[in-house]
């Protein structure tokens, strides 16, 4: 039987910021760098991410929505799904990533990732849905068992240039994992689009693409096909990795710019501020990252190295989008650590161009 999701929000207390960093306010929290930016849709539920198809944007919602959003007309529908496992709603779970599958005008057919309960035990699925009449019913499981827990469950959903579905997973509260090539906790995964194995996987029979990861939550590609990732370090040092095909990150051995024989150091760490990383986009060079307790997005060059704010005085950002140099974000105020205005959460618009030549 299908069940229909009625969330109930679980109000965790904060554990320490080893535990749960991204939910902890940043000191670097300023009101200011709205310029060329535009707030476009507004009370959204603790948003997690963004997918867009033409002029029509769909966005997950912790507790257990779907946000579809038509730009051109204004139409907004709040869509409800029903699964097979209830999403579980507990600290950073609830219903995470999303990713529009290929011929999405065709098939309605989307990739998600959510939190769930099993024997008493939280862990995460990857699912493929169908929007029916308004409706996102569940059709396939992609992938489930995914270890999680209260705090560190990863996440980021997203199909790469290859045509393959890549998922963060995290640390799930047991560093250990991350280390464990048979663990799916603490990975970047890599499947098929009908959630089997790719025969070029770094690993025999194994959907483990890279590992040694903590709490990654960001995906993206360069035009030249690398891959990019946030992680949340922790305590400070959130990492950039370039992350490459079998490759050890680390964790939870070195993490910052500490060194070990067969593992990598990130491609750029923050020393002692915190970002707490989650989506990151691309556009000309530069890497775009929305920074929860940085509250900001922040503005990288892949060359140089330089970082700077380029968005603030939203409050807490989730994820990004970029298309055709705009890029979208969702902030994270209502998700208990941020401080939200009476219309948070939302969706902002901003132009890259004018803004990086703009300050």
């Amino acid at each position: 039987m299908y069940k229909i999701i009625c969330p109930i929000l679980i109000f965790i207390l904060l554990i320490g910021c080893s535990v749960n960093k991204e939910e902890t306010p940043s000191s670097l929290e300023v009101q200011t760098g709205k310029t060329n930016s535009e707030s476009m849709l507004q009370q959204l539920n603790i948003p997690w991410s963004i997918a867009k198809t033409d002029n029509t944007f769909f966005i997950s919602e912790r507790e257990g929505k779907i946000v579809q959003w038509d730009m051109t007309s204004g139409k907004r529908n709040e869509q409800s799904l029903y699964l097979k496992e209830q999403i579980h709603i507990e600290g950073e779970g609830g219903l995470l990533g999303i990713a529009l599958l290929p011929n999405f005008s065709v098939n309605n057919e989307m990739a998600v990732y959510h939190t769930y309960l099993n024997n008493g035990r939280i862990k995460n699925r990857l699912i493929k849905i169908k929007l029916e009449d308004n409706k996102w019913i569940e059709k396939e499981v992609l992938l489930d068992n995914i270890p999680g827990a209260r705090f560190h469950n990863g996440g980021r959903v997203k199909i790469g240039p290859d045509k393959k579905l890549y998922i963060t997973t995290s640390d799930a509260l047991e560093p250990e994992l991350a280390q464990n090539k048979n663990s799916l906790a603490g990975k970047i995964l890599r499947m098929e689009l009908d959630g089997s194995i790719p025969k070029d996987n770094p690993f025999i029979d194994s959907y483990v693409y890279s590992y040694g990861h903590r709490n990654p939550q960001g995906l993206v590609w360069d035009e030249s096909g690398r891959l990019f990732s946030t992680e949340h370090g922790q305590s400070a040092h959130d990492e950039i990795n370039y992350i490459k095909k079998g490759k050890n990150y680390g964790w939870p051995i070195i993490e910052g710019d500490e060194q070990k024989m067969g593992m990598e150091t990130p491609y750029y760490h923050t020393d002692n501020q915190t970002w707490a990383p989650s989506g990151i986009g691309y556009d000309k060079g530069r890497l775009y990252i929305a920074a929860l307790a940085g509250s900001a997005v922040m503005s990288f060059d892949i060359e140089t190295g330089e970082s700077r704010k380029l968005i603030s005085g939203y409050g807490r950002m989730r994820d990004v989008l970029i298309e055709d140099g705009i890029l979208y974000a969702i902030t994270s105020n209502l998700d208990g650590r941020g401080k939200p205005s009476p219309n948070d959460d939302q969706l902002i618009k901003f132009n890259i161009q004018e803004g990086e030549n703009g300050y």
